[in-house]
């Protein structure tokens, strides 16, 4: 039975345990192998590559940033038509580069959620972060252009209602900001007839929140000369206020994620794969593409993304969504920009991974000098073996097996003393929730004098055999597999014939 010396452990407990190890020492003892075998220190996996040795490409980032900014890409003007459906968040930038603009999350089609969907939230919920110009015509001030345009509306001008200003970013998906100004327009007129300007009261909703400095669009000045005739269009702004959902300034945290805290800047870390730059600070969208970013063998998905905002000098122009292999620590954070661009609101989210210790790094030696042991038990693994099999599977702390850090687990008599497989398991169930899908993540490589063995290890979800990996040959490679939980899921993991060595590392099992 595959999993019994397992069951054994854990009905009998230490007692078990221990004779079970003392027969193992017994066995190698008795060993007498004349193949390279992991416990005499002579089987050597490939270096992998090392992502860790890399690092966020600021260079080309910024590079991008300073191009939006030339683009305006989605600003807002006092000429764009009013109620449309709010924008969606797009990318605009893919490794460094402005592409075409691919929309990620769209938004309801409809203008507006409903009131049925979506309660109107008290005044209280926002703060004003600036305010206005006076009354007088000498009082001139400036509507917001911002990055995070979303779509606006017109009110009754005959009161400064901000309520109602408010009222129509509660119903606007993604709105986190408004600015309520009036609008002035003269109608092209004759110099000798002149007429009293037409007032619009705006509302405009934006997906992020911009300050006082946004307040660059004047309105507009213009004259030209028709027959000898002075001809004027004027357009002019007057108490451009902006507010903001406090709920901003506390995001929610998208499904299979665990947040950081608050960073004071940018992650300058170790397994960067990419960065997108996107129209809105949209953490779901980001999130989205770290979900669905192609994995690849250096460093398998992506389990990690830093969202922040690029600011040049006042101006807010996009949103950078960092990809990484690894999540990185809040000490990295340590990128605030350079010559006149800033990074603010800096988040970082990493996958959560429903496994302990998937990369074995919770064992080492108990003598912290030595850099070589091995072991058939820790905390959060068994490595079994038949009763008449020894060290078929074991936990090894040397760095130059793993494929990142200093440990690994390994499938195939350690000492070679048998043919026998392993059996790797999980020592307690996995946090998982019925019905919903996981994806299952391995690094494996493989090592024996006879390359041509034909080996494999089978993986187990509940003791159903959901794949088989082959593992290559002196390379780590790795394989992934989805499954659907059932509550409490147990993972297993079987394989290895010595002279064939099975080399496993860095196992997650994440939410799809």
């Amino acid at each position: 039975m595959l999993l019994s010396t397992y069951h054994l452990l854990l009905t009998f407990g230490p007692l078990l345990s221990n004779a079970l190890e003392g027969h193992q020492n017994d066995l190698s003892a008795a060993c007498v192998s004349l193949v390279q075998c992991p416990a005499h220190q002579d089987v050597f996996t490939e270096v992998s590559d090392d992502f860790y040795g890399t690092s966020t490409d600021f260079k080309r980032i910024v590079y991008a940033a300073s191009q939006l900014h030339e683009r305006r890409v989605s600003m807002f003007t006092t000429k764009t038509p009013h109620d449309l459906p709010p924008m969606g968040t797009i990318a605009t930038t893919l490794s460094g580069k402005v592409v075409d603009t691919v929309l990620l999350v769209p938004r309801n089609p409809s203008t507006r959620t409903t009131e049925s969907q979506l309660r109107q939230r008290p005044a209280s919920e926002y703060v004003q972060i600036f305010s206005g110009s006076e009354t007088s015509s000498e009082g001139r001030d400036a509507a917001v252009i911002g990055a995070a345009y979303l779509t606006h509306t017109l009110l009754n001008g005959s009161t400064y209602d901000v309520g109602e200003c408010l009222h129509f970013c509660d119903f606007t998906p993604g709105c986190v900001f408004v600015n309520l100004y009036y609008e002035y327009n003269f109608p092209p007129q004759h110099l000798r007839l002149p007429q009293d300007p037409n007032r619009i009261l705006k509302c405009v909703a934006y997906g992020d929140v911009h300050l006082s400095q946004a307040k660059v669009d004047f309105g507009q000045l213009v004259t030209t000369t028709v027959d000898d005739w002075i001809i004027i269009d004027e357009t002019y702004i007057q108490q451009s206020t902006g507010w903001a959902r406090k709920a901003y300034f506390h995001l929610p945290i998208p499904d299979g994620y665990d947040a950081l805290p608050q960073l004071d800047g940018a992650n300058d870390a170790p397994g960067y794969i990419d960065s997108v730059f996107l129209s809105h600070y949209d953490v779901d969208a980001c999130a989205a593409i770290c979900n669905n970013w192609p994995s690849d063998e250096i460093g398998g998905s992506c389990k990690y993304f830093n969202i922040w905002r690029a600011v040049i000098g006042s101006f807010p122009v996009a949103y950078s969504c960092s990809l990484f292999y690894i999540a990185a620590d809040p000490s990295t954070a340590v990128y605030h920009g350079q010559g006149d661009s800033t990074v603010t609101e800096s988040r970082g989210y990493k996958r959560k991974t429903h496994i302990f210790d998937g990369g074995f790094e919770n064992y080492s030696c108990p003598d912290p000098t030595a850099e070589f042991c091995f072991t058939h038990t820790t905390d959060a693994w068994l490595a079994s073996s038949i009763w008449e099999g020894n060290y078929d599977a074991s936990i090894f702390h040397y760095k130059p097996y793993a494929h990142t850090g200093h440990s690994v687990a390994v499938l195939g008599s350690a000492f070679g003393c048998d043919e026998y497989p392993g059996t790797l398991t999980v020592a307690s169930s996995l946090s998982t929730m019925p019905g919903v899908i996981y994806i299952i993540e391995i690094f494996h490589s493989r090592f024996g004098e006879d390359r041509e063995v034909d080996t494999f290890v089978e993986v187990f979800w509940n003791a159903d055999l959901v794949g088989v990996i082959y593992p290559e040959h002196g390379h780590w490679g790795f394989d992934h597999f989805e499954v659907i939980g059932r509550g409490n899921d147990e993972l297993d993991l079987r394989g290895g014939r010595a002279p064939s060595y099975h080399f496993i590392d860095d196992i997650f099992v994440m939410q799809a």
